[in-house]
């Protein structure tokens, strides 16, 4: 059992450590390292204003800046990485600690942090969406168009995947502005009217004069390409809008058809990462190219580690997605995968969708014959080669065929080198799994390294997640069927087993189920519920690239064009596809409409009928799923938004503690000054008009938290909502007023949501969670609250 206070208690404390220490080391000020140099919303007087070539005008200004701070005699290695001049206005270059705190104190800079790696989060699910929503896509879907763009910053593509077909799509829209790059693997006819545009990033810097009137960019390397190597791009894109592809299937599982959730919309790809992760230059700069492409939805399944993030002014995804919803480009992002621990959720500005993962209903099961004739039902996909009528295999428990010298306890985890080969060769190798430290896969790789012919796993985490062992056999059990096992073993002195090929099991039911590795909140701020929402992220068949690594292949096959993978990673395409549908049906729609749209019109029960649940079974809450499991038909008539303005995020910027005069840069208006009261933190959950509530500090026998919001009517005239609330015992939730009347469409009405809890009243500390739901007998709007009582 995870212990969930000593984790929160060392993540608070790394991140008070981390500045101390960093403070207390002693700096170097002569090593370059690559940053990054934010200046908030661009300049009109070098982004407009007549100048011919604007993009030259801005790295030029960007050159002489950087210009001014490199000492006079090592001018010849000023030069720019990156030049961010579309959406906001910044640059990357290498400099040293000391150049960085100079450029840091320039009056047009907002912030100056170091360029990091960010980390991947790394069919079916369609149709389940559909099935769950209770709704026909064939009478809603007829209002979707195909001109939406999803820009994917991701590893890149693999465009012959028949999931880029652009067979019976109309002309690229008129207002594409981007470009299809070319590479030694990638030619501009790799793009097309699904494809529409390519582009790839992370270059190293090459030597550049400081001349103006030369290029200030660093020289891309010559083997750059926009062709995904690691299957992970193309795998989103797909999700997110690949074109319906009939039989796709991974071996012969999940067969069916795959398509992604807009697949209609164009894809625009801008490979920022590789198999090593993302550089932070490069993430912004690919927001930055994406916005001035004119795409209309970004997806983003990378992030950085719970443990580390940063602030929102020196988070690359934060600050480029803050400036993409400034021109009406809305941001979805994966929430992370360092769940089940709270405070693990990442991407969690009130400016981005952050979405958390979900099981469908479809499982794998990889099952075990026991040689005393019982069947025990695991999970896994593998393509072993055993069968109930040939060769049973002797069965053994890892601690009874450890290496010399190897602890027991290190052979019954199947640590690495921790098994006698020929003990184990032939045989199925039964570990369990009590140290986290060693991955499934390390496991599997130790075993049939070691030769053994199956491995049973022992482990209850993660056992909602399918592991994919290839050809080797593999089962995942839970410490009740792995009780039974280790029993049988201990029964007889020659203990057999076969471990069968895996079998797709349709139906499945209970699901949605919140995927164990998926981040929970809160997130960095506790005045904003996160995540946003959930989707489908546990067993996502798409469209990967022909893998040349014989792991993945079973003997005999070959590279299979479509892939099973997990994480919010895949949950993220799904939202950035159902996003893309909603606004190809309202064109006219902000950003935060959309949000709201999918946020409210979430479904909380399951296919039984009954309360979505966690994977240890326990109730789910708004800090697991958010608002619950988006469903995209539903989300087409909504009935009541919640327009979150770019006002809303600069207030919050000011209340939580930013300067004044760094927030007016960010905003881009020499007028703008921050409300008065600010900073305060806990003015942020009414300052951001947002489709959740959360109340990070709510004290018992003290005045009531008090909220509001500002509903705006898109369904029709002449409606009247009624509010319902659901609320735990000892919390006392009041809506004023509980009666909000609209006349007309696009008409507004406010109210207010009071939390209070009388000093003697039964509610435990801790956060608790219910819902305000609105209802005109046609259309349900739920807004999920998450409340911190003290």
């Amino acid at each position: 059992m995870v212990n969930t206070g000593r984790f929160v208690f060392l993540v608070l404390a790394y991140r008070l450590l981390v500045p101390l220490l960093s403070a207390s080391a002693e700096p170097d000020h002569t090593t370059k390292q690559s940053y990054v140099v934010y200046m908030g919303s661009p300049s009109g007087g070098v982004n407009g204003g007549g100048v011919s070539d604007p993009e030259a005008a801005v790295q030029a200004a960007h050159l002489q800046m950087l210009s001014s701070i490199v000492p006079s005699d090592e001018q010849g290695r000023a030069a720019l990485t990156q030049s961010y001049h579309h959406a906001f206005e910044g640059f990357a270059a290498a400099l040293t600690e000391k150049e960085a705190a100079a450029l840091s104190g320039h009056e047009r800079v907002v912030s100056v942090f170091k360029d990091r790696a960010l980390q991947l989060h790394t069919t079916r699910s369609w149709d389940f969406l559909e099935v769950q929503s209770g709704l026909q896509s064939g009478r809603l879907g007829r209002r979707a168009s195909g001109d939406v763009i999803i820009g994917i910053v991701d590893t890149g593509v693999w465009p012959e995947s028949p999931s880029f077909n652009d067979a019976g799509m109309r002309d690229v829209p008129a207002r594409w502005r981007g470009v299809c790059m070319e590479g030694p693997d990638f030619k501009k006819s790799n793009c097309n009217k699904k494809l529409i545009g390519a582009r790839y990033y992370g270059v190293q810097p090459e030597s550049s004069a400081p001349n103006a009137s030369s290029s200030a960019m660093a020289t891309p390397a010559a083997t750059g390409s926009p062709r995904d190597t690691v299957g992970h791009g193309t795998h989103t894109a797909s999700t997110a809008a690949g074109a319906v592809v009939s039989d796709a299937d991974y071996y012969g599982l999940a067969r069916g058809a795959a398509k992604g959730g807009a697949p209609s919309s164009r894809v625009a790809v801008y490979r920022a990462c590789s198999l090593g992760g993302c550089s932070t230059s490069a993430v912004l700069k690919a927001i930055d190219d994406a916005v001035g492409d004119g795409v209309d939805v970004i997806s983003i399944s990378i992030g950085m580690s719970s443990v580390f993030q940063s602030d929102f002014l020196t988070d690359p995804i934060a600050l480029g997605a803050l400036h993409a919803h400034q021109r009406g480009v809305l941001v979805v992002c994966s929430g992370g995968n360092d769940g089940p621990n709270p405070y693990t959720v990442v991407n969690s500005a009130p400016w981005i969708l952050t979405v958390a993962a979900s099981s469908i209903d479809r499982s794998f099961q990889s099952t075990i014959a026991l040689g005393n004739g019982d069947v025990v039902k695991g999970v896994a996909i593998n393509f072993s080669n055993h069968s109930l009528s040939g060769e049973k295999f002797p069965l053994v428990f890892g601690a009874e065929v450890a290496a010399h010298y190897a602890p027991v306890a290190e052979a019954s985890n199947c640590y690495p080198g921790s098994l006698d080969a020929q003990k184990v060769a032939g045989k199925i190798v039964v570990c369990v799994s009590t140290d986290p430290m060693v991955s499934r896969r390390v496991k599997k790789l130790v075993a049939e390294g070691s030769g053994a012919r199956g491995l049973v796993l022992i482990d209850d985490a993660e056992k909602d997640v399918p592991f994919v062992a290839g050809g080797f056999a593999l089962s995942q059990v839970g410490t009740d069927a792995g009780a039974q096992i280790l029993e049988y073993i201990n029964s007889t002195k020659n203990p057999t087993a076969v471990i069968l090929p895996t079998e797709e099991v349709g139906d499945f039911k209970p699901a949605p189920v919140v995927a164990s590795f998926s981040a929970r909140g809160p997130g960095l701020t506790e005045s904003i519920l996160k995540p946003d929402l959930m989707a489908p992220g546990v067993s996502i068949l798409a469209a990967t690239i022909p893998s040349t690594d014989t792991e993945d292949v079973p003997p005999g096959k070959k590279p299979s064009a479509y892939a099973i993978k997990s994480g919010t990673s895949m949950a993220c395409p799904h939202v950035a596809g159902a996003a893309a549908f909603v606004k190809s049906a309202h064109p006219g729609w902000t950003p935060s409409m959309i949000r709201s749209a999918l946020m409210t019109t979430a479904t909380t029960t399951n296919n039984l009928g009954k309360p979505l649940a966690s994977s240890t079974g326990a109730a789910a809450t708004g800090h697991d799923m958010g608002a619950g499991e988006m469903s995209p038909l539903r989300a087409l008539s909504p009935g009541l938004v919640f327009d979150t303005t770019a006002q809303d995020y600069l207030s919050f910027l000011c209340y939580y503690g930013y300067k004044e005069q760094h927030v007016r840069k960010i905003s881009g208006d020499a007028r703008f000054s921050c409300p008065a009261g600010a900073p305060s933190p806990d003015l942020i959950a009414s300052a951001v008009n947002y489709p959740s509530i959360s109340v990070p500090r709510l004290q018992r026998g003290k005045p009531a938290a008090v909220v509001a919001r500002t509903a705006m009517n898109v369904g029709p005239s002449n409606a009247t909502y009624a509010a319902t609330v659901d609320a735990p015992a000892g919390l006392a939730v009041r809506v004023s007023p509980d009666r909000l009347v609209f006349s007309r469409r696009w008409t507004t009405a406010w109210y207010e949501v009071s939390f209070d809890v009388a000093a003697g009243a039964g509610v435990s500390k801790g956060y608790v969670h219910g819902a305000v739901t609105w209802s005109d007998g046609a259309h349900s709007v739920r807004t999920p609250f998450a409340v911190n009582v003290l």
